[in-house]
């Protein structure tokens, strides 16, 4: 007698059946087109908040026998999409966008419909080959040096998330800098980056074993656009110097999170060249932008860099994750992570005759973990299905849509643009009135970002730099259009009114 899981028996599951693979399959396709379709009328931010939600709608234990996935599917649709915050609304303005396509998702079905772990070359040969051709073909797009592709001496990896990148190579500075010093020496090693940089790099630091201790924030200023300069560099360098300090490791940014901030990669390059730091360009946000000619001054001195990286899945419609490390020394960052167990080298034939790998890549040596994701697949369906002048377009027309809301903002009186925009991302605030204008906590804007993203329509985030609380809208979703930022703008005056009015 067979015991039935929702369309199937029991004990003759198979799970990759391939009319039950399709059926299930187009189910979630369908599923997705239609809540694209509609993402626009939910409420961008989850609409429910309190903690706990889920679990209380849930059964306290897993289902004993497997359910149909039309059934799976509407508890999705009851039970989940209320509780999220919509990442693909148009009317998403927070963090950085998380880009999604159907290029991109075409690519993700594939990379795992095929389910392939390319952690060595010849776990899935291909899958390796296809990982270095799209990392020399960004490379190239983006406008980097020919130090940082395979056939200059350098190459490239897709990781998950510039944390990993970072992590990798800072293993990778600190065990070149130990190699000279003695290992002992870690407690010496010192990190370099502005207050404008990404906390993970401070994360990525202790993970190394950099005692947080030797974490250096170095103060930026608006007279330099919040940039790192190499004087102040240089000054806190030669500082940790006289104190028997080794200086280990510089960031520079195209892009911070804060207020799109960017760094001089040329001037910082050479304190680094001077003092043996390494230089790594972390460009995750507004490397997509240099695909664009007019971006790519910013990565022109890139050849003093060690190492660059930037995210495709932040603003290149590639879906999460996918983040791209290239670097000018490979053999410097796989000394740093490489393993050699017998049952992972490259071998061929009965006879088990060792084969080397094209261009000596073995992946699982360029990235923390073991096991690693078909990234490549998605990414190359990206490149192919858009092409360099698609993807142009599409970063010019956030970037186009960012300058009207700039000139907006500015143009009314009772707002102000806070640091001059770059890329897609307009950092603004409301005018204080005159009480708040001593301590400036935020006040009256803390109100205003807290009610727009409240009214369900937009949702922007906040950041805080020389003590101004500041607004931020990062323009950059894949649905987004210019109506959709006429429409943020509207509310935000008439918030605005409302709660001035009210003073």
């Amino acid at each position: 007698k067979h015991i039935r899981m929702g369309n199937l028996p029991v004990d003759t599951l198979r799970p990759l059946d391939p009319d039950t693979f399709a059926a299930d399959s187009s189910a979630v396709v369908d599923f997705l087109a239609g809540y694209y379709r509609d993402v626009d009328k939910y409420p961008v931010r989850a609409a429910d908040l309190e903690p706990g939600r889920l679990r209380k709608l849930l059964p306290d234990a897993a289902p004993e026998w497997g359910e149909p996935m039309e059934r799976i599917l509407d508890d999705v649709r009851r039970d989940v999409l209320p509780g999220l915050t919509h990442w693909q609304s148009p009317t998403f303005f927070a963090y950085f966008p998380m880009n999604a396509s159907a290029a991109g998702f075409a690519g993700e079905m594939l990379s795992v419909g095929l389910n392939v772990v390319p952690f060595v070359w010849v776990a899935s040969p291909a899958a390796t080959e296809l990982e270095g051709v799209v990392v020399d073909w960004m490379a190239r797009l983006v406008g980097l040096p020919d130090r940082f592709v395979f056939s200059g001496g350098g190459g490239g990896v897709l990781q998950g998330s510039t944390c990993e990148a970072v992590v990798c190579t800072l293993a990778a500075a600190r065990d070149r800098a130990l190699r000279g010093i003695g290992h002992e020496g870690i407690v010496r090693l010192v990190v370099y980056a502005s207050d404008q940089t990404h906390a993970t790099f401070q994360k990525g630091a202790r993970l190394v074993g950099i005692p947080p201790a030797n974490f250096r924030v170095i103060r930026t200023t608006a007279a330099s656009g919040y940039a790192l300069t190499g004087n102040a560099v240089r000054a806190a360098v030669e500082d940790d110097e006289a104190r028997g300090l080794v200086p280990l490791y510089l960031c520079a940014t195209m892009g911070s999170t804060g207020l799109g901030a960017v760094d001089p990669v040329r001037e910082l390059g050479e304190v680094a060249r001077r003092h043996g730091m390494w230089l790594h360009v972390d460009a995750a946000y507004a490397g997509s932008a240099a695909i664009c000619p007019e971006y790519q001054g910013y990565l022109d001195d890139a050849e003093l860099a060690d190492s660059v990286s930037m995210n495709p899945h932040k603003w290149f419609l590639t879906n999460m994750d996918c983040c791209c490390l290239w670097v000018a020394s490979p053999a410097t960052l796989t000394a740093a992570l490489s393993t050699y167990p017998e049952y992972l080298k490259n071998v061929d034939g009965p006879a088990g005759g060792a084969k080397a790998p094209p261009a000596g890549v073995d992946y699982k040596d360029w990235q923390i973990s073991l096991s690693r994701r078909f990234r490549a697949m998605k990414l190359w369906f990206v490149l192919r299905r858009y092409g360099a002048s698609g993807m142009r377009a599409y970063i010019r027309r956030h970037v186009a849509m960012a300058e009207w809301f700039e000139r907006a903002v500015s143009a009314d009186e009772r707002f102000e643009v806070v640091a001059p925009r770059r890329f897609s991302l307009v950092c603004f605030r409301l005018r204080p009135p005159s009480t708040d204008q001593a301590s400036d906590d935020g006040g009256v804007n803390r109100e205003l970002v807290a009610a727009v993203n409240a009214s369900g329509r937009a949702f922007m985030t906040p950041f805080v730099v020389d003590g101004k609380f500041v607004i931020r809208l990062a323009v950059g979703g894949a649905m987004t259009e210019m109506r959709h930022v006429r429409d943020a703008w509207e509310l935000l005056q008439r918030t605005a009114e409302q709660l001035l009015g009210q003073r």
